[in-house]
């Protein structure tokens, strides 16, 4: 039988430990071990791998001996409990051991949790788990989780108090970031909140999410933009003391005000911009940064990123005689009194 949506989801939370078996499979490798960690987690227990009612074996050993999982199926633990007989990156050549097994299983038996990649529906092992009573086949797309998936793992990291900002940059961050990077992240927001009972907020999403590359440069940008001419020089300083190149500086810079850029002309206004901008913004930088883009206005980032087109034209100009890092300087001094002007 096939799952699909909510009812996968739940199945993994919450299986039946009399099926016969699971197939989970899909192209991204990593969301396919995630749910069958999950699964198999909720079957056998977190002592389960311990009490050795696990037995794990590559879909490879299968070819060598065939017996292999069927013996693994009927095999009696001393441990109490369910069992599971876990076969990692099934293909083809595996399907008559898989099927072989499945034909022959019985009650009491070990759950066959089978896993692997991109599978067509003319493939054995897919028509065998779709097409048996007591077993079920899962396809595992790239989709993004869901808003009950993503409420689902912070309940499980023990994060219950979530703010509506927070659970918004969550749902935007989960689109960025590749299954297992935003797992990692939920654990890192967990940790980060131990002892703290209050709700989780959009800064303590700031805090936890991957940093760009490009964070080093955020200060000058922010002083850049919010008009703060007098602190470019020292902090130009210290970048290039660093081993910033100019023209790393003048794509930074672009980034920036093209973000602004996007935010101060959308037509829902600069708040919604700043929401639809990707990678996603969180906490205190989503707020320094609408407010650039209320302040700058989109007329005067037209003009602004002109400025910078012009400047990185030159600097990757042949006949550029001029020192590069100075006239990068200027260009942003001249951004900044800009955005001085009312």
């Amino acid at each position: 039988m096939k799952l699909g949506g909510r009812e996968a989801a739940g199945y993994f939370k919450k299986p039946d430990p009399a099926r016969t078996g699971l197939l989970i499979y899909g192209s991204d490798g990593m969301r396919v071990a995630l749910k069958r960690q999950e699964v198999i987690k909720a079957l056998i227990g977190p002592k389960g791998d311990e009490e050795m009612r696990l037995v794990r074996m590559p879909a490879g050993d299968l070819r060598k001996d065939p017996a292999a999982l069927l013996d693994a199926v009927k095999a009696v633990s001393f441990f109490p409990g369910p069992r599971v007989a876990f076969v990692e990156d099934a293909t083809e050549l595996a399907a008559p051991a898989i099927l072989a097994a499945l034909e022959d299983w019985a009650e009491g038996d070990a759950q066959i949790i089978v896993t692997a990649g991109q599978l067509k529906a003319t493939s054995k092992i897919r028509k065998a788990f779709e097409g048996h009573r007591n077993a079920y086949a899962v396809g595992i797309y790239d989709d993004p989780p869901g808003r009950d998936e993503i409420e689902g793992m912070l309940k499980d990291a023990g994060l219950a108090q979530v703010s509506r900002d927070a659970m918004t940059d969550l749902t935007a961050l989960s689109r960025e970031l590749g299954p297992g990077d935003f797992r990692q992240t939920i654990e890192k927001l967990s940790l980060y909140k131990h002892g703290d009972a209050s709700e989780v907020s959009s800064a303590d999403i700031a805090a936890c999410a991957p940093q760009s590359t490009e964070a080093a440069l955020d200060d000058l940008l922010n002083v850049v933009a919010e008009a703060k001419m007098g602190q470019i020089h020292p902090i130009m300083t210290k970048l290039k003391a660093q081993g910033v190149q100019p023209v790393g500086l003048v794509i930074g810079a672009t980034r920036h005000f093209k973000a602004l850029y996007a935010a101060a002309s959308d037509p829902a206004g600069a708040s919604q911009g700043i929401a639809r901008l990707r990678p996603p913004i969180f906490g205190p930088r989503r707020d320094r940064m609408l407010k650039q883009a209320q302040g700058w206005g989109a007329v005067k980032l037209e003009q602004a990123l002109s400025y910078l087109i012009e400047t990185d034209l030159q600097l990757r100009s042949a006949g550029q005689t001029a020192p590069q890092m100075a006239l990068v300087e200027r260009t942003l001094i001249r951004l900044a009194g800009l955005a001085g002007k009312r």
